[in-house]
């Protein structure tokens, strides 16, 4: 079948199961091909093939609302509401985004690309739709992964309190990204080895309504036998207690099993909770057989071999030096462990946990817990590392500042993805973190240069006995520079000039640092000389050298791959304006917009964070120099 010609989902309302199940194969070559180029979430996408065509077949969006959780499930979704045409875009600068979009479709609902969200939007959905008086189904669809954010419980906690009738999808492929860790996820084990639980409970209760009704305390025991027995049939009801129907384990790539279940819980009242078991990369064999994560969201790949292409890595990535970092420093002090939110993979911490498992800890998806684990483990005298994108930080922003800021304990933050991170897009750009963090007390904030002072860092991080520190760093790989064998500690609060000069101060930091260095280099051939400073700790900032600059009535341009209102540049413009300075300042950094996906180049360049946007910059403060040039 030509997918590119497919404008909405009303074409399978008349195909027989049979035509479905080869467009299920239609659907997968088809994703194998396109994301092989693009790149992609191919695994979670492999998945959920059947039953996102089981959903749009039983249901008719977009009057019937799906919610998908964390959305990068979505693809066949995209696909089956008239999009795959687009998919050579797929996660491109301008192009088809990785995640719901509302102005993409009627179909998109809800935009999320962070996980465990789509329940309580259900919830509001529900409500929303009770209001109205309208008859629409509410369909959020959830990852047993996802299930194990601490949001999620709240929603089920309310949607069992208040009865909306509701069709909860549990997708239960048993992984997250890596592997899912905890009580929950052997719960939901326990349930999978069930065969047909609502048989089973359909038929208790049919045979207990056969007996006779004699008085009330003959009904009472009845109900107590069926609680009983409940318990007996199946290990663990813990849907069911939260005021939920269950409905499964439903065979997630048969569209039989699909079928009957869904036709069934359109018919009831309240809110319904479908467990479907689906094998997540399933129909591509590189996919099916990952155990570690690796296939959730990969750049573009070689069908045949399942190799992936990339260029040839010049220098270590950025989550492995810091992590490799850690464990280095781990061996030689017992106090250091390392706390993940189940990004072990991404955060590069597979070979601590093998070489130090009792210090490792996957807490799943649950940042806020990370955060106040990683607290109470500081309490008690140990040196947590809590590695963590920076995008999942917000979700913990309490948390920091209550449970490890207030109480000014000694955890080591790695912010990982911080800045500009490209085809994932708004929901995954790190570029809030400075301004939420930056004016919490006794927090210290710093990004490095390159990965040489990233290392001297971490070590600075974990010698650091006067409250919580985080550091800052970029997606990708370092930029190549030679690596010093001694770690040393770099002294808290204190800058370096990377270049002098006496017409204009730049201060930046991190990735930004060679943008200004090149612009530096240009200007002086204009005959404008400019002094470059590597402002590496953003709190507290260098305030010797911030009074020697502004004392001498130099102007000053701020750079920052992150948002300009509350960010570094606005700490210098504080500072400026508390000391009586009057120089001419300019703050570049992200502007007041959410920034969408495309190459980080693309992105640089769309808002004037280049080499020639720093030039510009300077140009308009020194107008008279500009025309001696």
């Amino acid at each position: 079948m030509d997918l590119t010609k497919i404008k909405d989902p009303s074409f399978l309302k008349n195909m027989s199961i049979a035509e479905l199940e080869a467009l299920s194969e239609d659907v997968r070559q088809f994703l194998i091909q396109k994301l092989s180029v693009t790149g992609g979430h191919i695994a979670p996408n492999l998945g959920v093939v059947e039953l996102t065509i089981a959903l749009h077949k039983v249901f008719n969006s977009p009057k019937d609302k799906f919610i998908w959780d964390v959305g990068h499930q979505s693809y066949v979704h995209k696909i089956l509401t008239g999009r795959a045409d687009q998919f050579d875009t797929l996660r491109q600068y301008k192009g088809l985004c990785g995640f719901p979009k509302m102005r993409e479709s009627e179909h998109d609902v809800w935009e999320t690309g962070h996980s465990s969200t789509s329940l309580s939007a259900a919830m509001g959905m529900a409500i929303a739709r009770d209001l109205k008086g309208t008859d629409d189904h509410i369909v959020p669809i959830i990852g047993d992964g996802a299930l194990t954010g601490g949001m999620a419980f709240e929603a089920l906690n309310h949607i069992g309190h208040e009865k909306k009738d509701m069709i909860v999808i549990l997708n239960d492929n048993e992984m997250s990204i890596a592997p899912n860790v905890g009580a929950l996820h052997n719960v939901l084990g326990r349930l999978r080895t069930m065969d047909h639980y609502q048989k089973t409970k359909d038929e208790l209760e049919a045979l207990l309504k056969k007996i006779p009704a004699v008085g009330g305390t003959l009904a009472t025991a009845a109900e107590r036998v069926k609680d009983s027995l409940k318990y007996l049939f199946v290990s663990g009801v813990f849907f069911e207690e939260l005021g939920f129907t269950y409905l499964g384990p439903v065979d997630g790539h048969d569209y039989h099993d699909l079928f009957e279940n869904l036709h069934y819980a359109k018919r009831m009242k309240g809110p319904v909770l479908i467990h479907v078991l689906t094998k997540k990369g399933k129909g591509y064999k590189p996919a099916e057989s990952d155990v570690v994560g690796t296939w959730h969201g990969t750049g573009p790949y070689k069908i045949e071999s399942g190799d992936f292409v990339k260029p040839k890595a010049t220098a270590p990535a950025w989550s492995k030096l810091v992590s490799d970092t850690a464990l280095k420093l781990a061996k030689e002090d017992e106090r250091i462990v390392a706390i993940t939110p189940a990004m072990p993979v991404g955060s590069k911490l597979e070979k601590f946990a093998e070489e130090l498992p009792d210090r490792m800890f996957d807490v799943g998806i649950a940042e806020q817990h990370a955060v106040t684990v990683a607290a109470g483990l500081a309490t008690q005298g140990y040196k947590p590392f809590l590695a963590i994108y920076s995008t999942f930080l917000q979700r913990a922003y309490d948390q920091v500042v209550h449970d490890i800021c207030r109480q000014n304990l000694n955890v080591f933050i790695g912010i990982d993805r911080a800045g500009l991170v490209g085809a994932d897009g708004e929901t995954h750009n790190g570029v809030f973190d400075i301004a939420f963090l930056r004016h919490v007390p006794n927090l210290v904030l710093m990004m490095p240069k390159d990965e040489n002072e990233g290392q001297h860092m971490v070590y600075t991080s974990f010698k650091y006995d006067d409250g919580p520190i985080a550091m800052r760093f970029p997606r990708g790989n370092g930029i190549g520079v030679e690596m010093d064998e001694q770690l040393k500690e770099i002294p808290i609060g204190t800058w370096e000039v990377l270049r002098d000069g006496r017409d204009v101060a730049i201060l930046t930091f991190g990735t930004t640092i060679p943008m200004a260095m090149q612009a530096a280099e240009q200007l002086e051939k204009e005959n404008i000389s400019v002094k470059v400073v590597n402002a590496r700790f953003i709190k507290p900032m260098d305030e010797n050298m911030l009074h020697t600059i502004l004392g001498s009535n130099m102007n000053v341009v701020t750079i920052e791959e992150a948002q300009v209102q509350g960010g570094f540049g606005s700490a210098v413009l504080e500072f400026a304006h508390n000391h009586g300075y009057t120089p001419h300042i300019q703050c570049m950094g992200i502007p007041d917009e959410f920034i969408e996906h495309g190459s980080v180049n693309e992105l640089l360049e769309e808002i004037g964070l280049t080499v020639n946007g720093v030039i510009a910059t300077v140009h308009s403060m020194l107008p008279s120099k500009q025309k001696r040039a």
